[in-house]
């Protein structure tokens, strides 16, 4: 695999959780530059994680990975961003703690693992190719990290001025990425 194709590789997986991160960042009223480096970090940790547990495995779980990754996903952003639409729906105008960005490092957990299921399945592919594979997390690791940094602050900078519209954006953000890959990994699209 050459530079060039990792490069882009990187790109593909760190999209998931650049449009998550925008949602991150939709929630926060004023930028939390704390809170985006945490998620960042959690999304480039697990982005580059999930490729060496998957090269590790190797072939022997490929078909299990790839026959309910989809599933899970789905679960999971379903999960999430339903939760934020309900929040926005029973949403109090007269809590202002509610307002308050809080870093939620247990949802953090949940979507980064999210995100980042497909890239076990890359992993059984590096084993495959037999391609360097410390060089190749450390790549897909620091392109998801810069990506979902730029997706907080993005997201804060459309959130601020549009608030609970954005918030709700978000959640429904959540639950189509969650469909589209579901859709994905059935054959639909």
């Amino acid at each position: 695999m050459t530079i060039t194709e990792l490069i882009l590789l990187s790109l593909g997986l760190a999209m998931d959780a650049f449009s998550v991160s925008v949602c991150k960042g939709l929630s926060m009223k004023k930028i939390d530059y704390k809170g985006a480096a945490v998620t960042a970090l959690f999304f480039g940790a697990f982005q580059g994680f999930m490729p060496l547990i998957g090269y590790l495995l190797g072939s022997r779980f490929e078909k299990f990975i790839s026959s309910y990754s989809h599933w899970i996903a789905f679960g999971l952003l379903g999960f999430i961003g339903g939760k934020m639409v309900l929040e926005v729906i029973r949403g109090n105008e007269d809590d202002e703690s509610a307002k308050e960005y809080k870093l939620d490092l247990k949802e953090l957990f949940i979507l980064a693992i999210a995100t980042s299921i497909d890239a076990l399945a890359v992993g059984v592919i590096f084993a495959a190719q037999k391609t360097p594979i410390f060089s190749s997390v450390t790549v897909i690791g620091i392109i998801t990290f810069v990506t979902s940094l730029i997706g907080v602050i993005i997201g804060n900078r459309f959130g601020s001025k549009y608030e609970k519209k954005a918030e709700l954006a978000g959640g429904i953000v959540l639950i189509l990425i969650g469909v589209k890959l579901l859709l994905e990994g059935i054959g639909i699209i």
